[in-house]
């Protein structure tokens, strides 16, 4: 029997990975198609294989992608159909609009320096992964009315990919809505690369939109350096921001946003579950937070996990609404498209119009 959704209204997510939402069939699919070697024969122990049940460290995770993308980067059928099953896929949780993430090299086979997967060089580059993502989206858009616009992420580990991560932004700005830094945290001082340092000044120079992973599994500090050095607008998970009063208190008056995943939180080990998680606190301190679920193939998740998870914590259903129409007015959206996500959101809430709808957060 399915489960009853914890929160079965219209949705905003802010934080997910197009390579960690990948189908296990399709991973098979192009797997077997190509003569890439899996650890697994069928979709259950592919998923079994891949996904995690409980707690290991942020590098810990990272591996897993190790298992499975090798089947998809590289090649142009399979980037576009994990960018229009992704759309399918969030429109059966309930997801009005989201941006999707990722690093259009660690799709590419060429023009990417190292190649990535130990791929043979091909002929798929960056540039093209990106419009591959968007046809995939805007086909998924049109067939599940699902609003979808995306993220594309630099890696810690490869500042020298950074400078073309912000040039596609530039490039395709009208379905990419922002930047990312994304990957192993852990790297000591990997947001002040100047190759990230680089790209998200000419980012703030072009008015695109910027986010970065900060103080899931990395110390207070890292987050200090991603608002202060790189102009974050919000915080990919942010958790130890609270471990540091004086920060925290200064970010909850500028009203940053907490792109918050519970059940992510728990199974990277980036959440001590002997403490109360840090979404009890911002929503006690009604905070500016979204639900996220990261990368819910890894995870074994829908949004419907994230959402029971932090309903057992004492979070309502007012709560839900609450920091939904906080996520959509901390989109990336243009202030025009914001507005109609806005009232979406109050009419289905039924919740009546503030007058400035795109104003304050709630």
């Amino acid at each position: 029997m399915a489960q009853t959704p914890a929160f079965d209204k219209p949705k905003v997510e802010l934080h997910v990975h197009l390579d960690g939402s990948i189908r296990p069939e399709t991973i098979l699919h192009y797997g077997r198609q190509r003569g890439v070697a899996l650890p697994a024969y069928t979709a259950q122990e592919l998923q079994n294989i891949i996904g995690m049940d409980k707690p290991l460290t942020l590098p810990g995770f990272l591996e897993k992608f190790n298992y499975y993308m090798p089947a998809i980067a590289g090649c142009r059928e399979a980037v576009k159909r994990i960018a229009y099953e992704f759309v399918e896929m969030k429109a059966k949780e309930g997801v009005v609009y989201v941006e999707v993430r990722y690093s259009p090299h660690l799709l590419a086979n060429s023009k990417v320096q190292p190649i990535p997967w130990n791929q043979a060089e091909g002929d798929l580059t960056p540039d093209e992964v990106v419009a591959l993502v968007n046809q995939g989206l805007q086909e998924g858009e049109r067939d599940f009315k699902v609003k979808v616009r995306s993220i594309l992420c630099c890696m810690r580990h490869e500042p020298g990919w950074s400078h073309d991560v912000v040039e596609l932004c530039k490039k395709y700005r009208q379905t990419v809505v922002g930047i990312d830094l994304a990957g192993d945290e852990t790297i000591q001082g990997s947001s002040l690369f100047p190759g990230h340092m680089k790209a998200y000044e000419e980012a703030v120079k072009s008015g695109i939109h910027r986010t970065v992973h900060a103080g899931e599994a990395g110390p207070a500090e890292v987050v200090k350096e991603a608002v202060d050095r790189l102009k974050t607008e919000r915080l990919g998970h942010g958790y130890h921001t609270l471990d540091d009063d004086v920060l925290y208190n200064r970010l909850k008056q500028q009203n940053m946003h907490f792109e918050i995943c519970p059940w992510s939180s728990y199974l990277t080990g980036s959440w001590n579950p002997d403490t109360d998680h840090p979404v009890v606190r911002l929503k006690n301190d009604r905070a500016n937070y979204s639900i996220n679920t990261d990368d819910p193939l890894i995870f074994k998740s829908t949004m419907n996990t994230d959402y029971q998870m932090i309903k057992q914590m004492g979070l309502t259903e007012e709560e839900f609404k609450r920091l939904n129409i906080n996520a959509a007015k901390s989109s990336f959206l243009p202030e025009d498209e914001k507005k109609e996500l806005l009232s979406q959101l109050y009419k289905a809430y039924g919740v009546p119009l503030p007058a400035s709808a795109a104003g304050q957060h709630l």
